[in-house]
């Protein structure tokens, strides 16, 4: 018997998205059909639909009418905002790379419910970072304590908020900024997805524990999370010197949904 390929939609047309396409496109996805893509730049939108024979579609409405069964955001928090309720009640489910969205509590608390009204689910990829499932086994046993430590280079932090003159000659380690997961999403919305994402998985975006420390000459990101209770400690550490390792998580993450076994 034939199996019918899930309907699939992405939602973002940048270096990430045309991860998943190049995946889809080298055999990687092959339980799903492209029928669409949605991004804020024509030119890039019809380049990457291309590549799958699909419509660059003008907005969600048009999105939406390719029924999908699964929408791939990979573009911003602002756009799993703006289509994460439409996508649900469409009857498509949502994979989501930019997790921060959720850390504005009740947007979480009102997606979830729209997803159970509409028998539909919201899927969070892993994006730079990992070990969720051990996280949450953790956080059944008991109160968990989590912390997380990032490290970036000065120059990642050009344009935000924690950069200051004189970052980019400093010598020594430097930590510029210690507080909860919920206020590092909400001073850099673009930079800490795998914050918000591991505070889910674990004690809640307010009392996650996150810092960041600016590292001279460094490339890349390290991320480092521990959770832990009495007799129990997991901690998981992980360096990326791309974003690629983002895309590549939702490809993982399709792969998985589509798959008789699942991990």
């Amino acid at each position: 018997m034939i199996k019918e390929k899930k309907r699939l939609a992405i939602a973002g047309c940048g270096f990430l998205g045309n991860i998943v396409m190049d995946a889809w496109r080298d055999g990687l996805l092959p339980e799903y059909e492209v029928v669409g893509v949605l991004g804020r730049d024509p030119g890039r939108a019809n380049a990457m639909a291309k590549k799958a024979g699909c419509p660059a579609c003008r907005d969600l409405r048009e999105l939406l009418e390719t029924k999908p069964d699964y929408v791939a955001e990979m573009a911003s928090v602002q756009l799993v905002k703006d289509i994460a309720e439409p996508v649900l009640k469409s009857g498509a489910s949502l994979v989501v790379l930019s997790v921060g969205a959720f850390a504005d509590q009740e947007f979480y608390e009102h997606i979830r419910s729209a997803a159970e009204e509409y028998g539909t689910r919201v899927h969070i990829a892993s994006g730079a970072i990992g070990g969720f499932d051990v996280f949450r086994t953790i956080s059944l046993m008991g109160q968990v304590e989590t912390k997380m430590v990032t490290h970036k280079g000065p120059g990642s932090l050009r344009n935000t908020p924690v950069f200051r003159e004189g970052m980019m000659e400093d010598e020594e380690e430097t930590e510029v900024f210690g507080g909860n997961a919920k206020e590092a999403i909400r001073l850099l919305p673009t930079k800490v997805n795998v914050a918000v994402a591991a505070s889910l998985a674990t004690a809640g975006t307010e009392k996650t524990k996150f810092s960041i420390v600016s590292v001279p000459g460094m490339v890349g990101d390290d991320h480092r999370i521990t959770a832990q209770i009495d007799g129990v400690k997991a901690v998981v550490d992980v360096y990326s010197g791309t974003s690629a390792i983002a895309g590549w998580s939702v490809v993982a993450l399709l792969q998985n949904l589509a798959s008789p076994i699942m991990f």
